[in-house]
């Protein structure tokens, strides 16, 4: 049984310092079993030349669709990320990208997520598509 997007501060509330998710400063603005929508900042997440990191919208697009398997998958099963593609369109260069997880196909043992991350302007930055694996017991820490 999918849990509701109430649950979600219990799944990302406060975290140990130093997480990646703080890092980043990644927010999660929104959620519900459509879709999660959060957001990061371009400042802290630049590669030499002054864009965006790549690996920086990999981790949003991927934090997105964890977020969105969660909430498919659990209490009953744990979802662990198998494989993330990203493909990048444009390059941001200041202020925030936001993006926007929706399920592509949600079932008992996987999901697959399209992320779709945008700049201020709402220019297309990146597209990404992330698929989980839904365990039977909790990833050991």
């Amino acid at each position: 049984m999918p849990i509701d997007a109430s649950q979600l501060p219990s799944l990302h509330g406060p975290t140990k310092a130093g997480q990646l998710n703080d890092r980043m400063g990644i927010e999660i603005l929104s959620a519900s079993l459509e879709e999660v929508r959060g957001r990061m900042p371009v400042e802290g997440n630049r590669q030499p030349y002054g864009l965006l990191h790549g690996g920086a919208s990999g981790v949003l697009a991927e934090t997105l669709g964890s977020v969105l398997a969660a909430m498919h998958a659990l209490p009953e099963r744990f979802p662990v990320g198998l494989e993330l593609a990203c493909t990048h369109h444009r390059a941001a260069t200041e202020g925030y990208v936001t993006g926007v997880a929706r399920p592509l196909h949600v079932g008992r043992s996987t999901s697959t997520h399209e992320i779709v991350l945008t700049d201020e302007q709402g220019r297309r930055t990146c597209t990404a598509k992330l698929t989980c694996l839904h365990r039977d017991t909790e990833p050991r820490v």
